[in-house]
């Protein structure tokens, strides 16, 4: 990998094409070089794993209302290809709606692969779009795959080195030029239509994190889904000759200037140079629990202890429980939020998925974590939780946060350090550095997990026989006909008629 440098430049202070981080990323992402087997392999088990959380969403609202804009925008006779299928139905659509529609599917739930450093991110966010792109073009499975690593490394690359949460801006702004990047590739696209439309990309999907903040509304799963979405459009308009602001990130009145760090910001962006395969996808992991990823670890280790300590699951013995942990968790997640929301037993799903205070009353209290039992109403209502729940705040460690942001991935943690005081007196504590499902974890997730997570979230919702032909057809991803591309896709009976809209 190189290191790229990344400033703001002033007008009167050119900046060559060449050397603005636009290009850089279309230089990689035009790059031949083969993906290594490996790195093949995981994207079979992520794609699988985004199908699987994709199906178990189909009947909630976000994608039920995302579904219905997706039917709206059926591919018409002008349209420069066949068209995207949609979760759950039949049907070609428009590939950018098609990616919008299963984009909110895949992160409705909070329960696929995640990758965290400077920034955080879903990288399998980049797979909706880039597949829907394959399908509408006739793309074949090897070309889908090339797409994907790029569009994995690319968001992972850019979340190492450039913080959007610290000032507020929500993390899909490292998504738009990622999938574009992604689609460029899929498609072998010359550098410079690539740089114009990772340009429009970026411009199109900043927003701040107001999404992620407070009582969280259903947006925070259409997100990732829209800024896949104007991935698709921006490659379509660079691919018609438009130009896009530039550069993007370094002008005097660009993304680092006035939404990050501003003119004295400088950062350093890892890329792959040329010839050098692109493996960020092995840097990522997935989720075995429905819930925020630095709730992962918390959920396994509270499942142990309330098996071990079934006094800590009974409120009246319990003083306090404090989870001594990193910054993200204690601010974004943890009391140190600030957000009263995280302790309101009315809340939204989106937010009890946030609020890592009742993640860890529940797990302690069932031994278990379900994706939809944990978060019912009546679950985050049971009396005995909710005072459990109350007694458990967050504390920032600098060790803890150390870690987190540590790119060494052998200490890299996502966990903490639980301090129990029971009323008479006791104290227990314990630790936690990562998931048991992350690759250095307990149980390290491997493909029959992903298979398994996918039957056991399709099967409630899909024939037997359709989740085995997806499967069969999934898991050959790499050697797919482009035929065969365009059938991954499952049909569902008796979802929700979506409601009426303007469109």
């Amino acid at each position: 990998m190189k290191l790229h440098p990344l400033r703001t430049y002033k007008s009167s202070e050119p900046l060559p094409r060449e050397q603005q981080l636009a290009w850089k990323i279309a230089e990689v992402a035009v790059d031949p070089v083969a993906v290594d087997a490996d790195v093949a392999d995981m994207i079979v088990n992520r794609f699988i794993d985004n199908a699987a959380v994709a199906v178990a969403s189909l009947g909630r609202a976000p994608i039920v209302a995302a579904r219905g804009q997706a039917q709206a925008h059926p591919v018409g006779p002008a349209s420069g290809g066949a068209g995207a299928t949609v979760f759950g139905i039949a049907g070609r659509y428009g590939p950018e709606w098609a990616a919008y529609a299963n984009g909110v599917a895949v992160r409705e739930l909070d329960y696929h692969d995640t990758f965290l450093a400077a920034e955080y991110s879903h990288p399998g966010d980049n797979i909706p779009p880039i597949l829907a792109v394959a399908q509408h073009v006739g793309a074949d499975g090897a070309a889908l795959v090339r797409g994907i690593a790029t569009g994995y490394e690319i968001q992972v690359d850019l979340v190492k080195a450039v913080s959007l949460h610290a000032h507020k801006i929500d993390h899909v702004a490292h998504l738009g030029p990622s999938a574009a990047a992604g689609i460029g590739t899929l498609l072998g696209l010359d550098p410079e239509t690539i740089y114009q439309a990772i340009g429009q990309a970026l411009h199109t999907t900043t927003a701040t994190r107001q999404s992620r903040k407070g009582e969280i509304s259903t947006w925070k799963a259409s997100a990732p889904g829209f800024a896949g979405k104007m991935a698709i459009e921006a490659v379509d308009r660079a691919m018609r000759g438009q130009t896009s602001p530039s550069p993007i990130w370094e002008g005097e009145d660009g993304v680092i200037a006035w939404l990050l760090d501003g003119p004295e910001g400088r950062y350093e962006v890892p890329l792959p140079e040329a010839g050098e395969p692109k493996r960020a996808i092995l840097d990522t992991y997935t989720k075995e629990h429905s819930a925020e990823y630095q709730a992962q670890a918390w959920i396994d280790l509270a499942r142990a202890l309330g098996t071990r300590h079934p006094e800590v699951r009974d409120p009246a013995r319990v003083a306090s429980i404090v989870l001594v942990t990193s910054h993200h968790t204690h601010h974004v997640i943890g009391s140190g939020a600030n957000d009263p929301q995280k302790y309101d037993p009315g809340a939204s799903r989106e937010t009890l998925d946030h609020s890592i205070p009742y993640i860890f009353a529940v797990a302690l209290q069932d031994g278990s974590w379900d994706h939809v039992a944990s978060y019912t109403p009546e679950r985050a209502a049971r009396p005995d939780t909710v005072a459990l729940w109350q007694k458990v705040t967050t504390v920032e460690d600098a060790e803890w946060t150390r870690r987190y942001h540590s790119n060494d991935l052998s200490e890299k943690a996502f966990g903490g350090r639980v301090e129990i005081e029971l009323t008479d007196g006791t104290r227990i504590v314990d630790e936690i550095a990562v998931a048991d499902a992350h690759p250095l974890g307990a149980r390290p997730f491997t493909r029959p997990d992903y298979v398994r997570k996918f039957r056991t979230l399709a099967t409630p919702v899909l024939p037997g026989d359709v989740v085995e032909e997806f499967l069969a057809l999934a898991e050959r991803l790499p050697s797919l006909s482009a035929a065969e591309v365009a059938d991954l896709n499952v049909v569902a009976s008796g979802l929700p008629a979506a409601p009426k809209g303007l469109l």
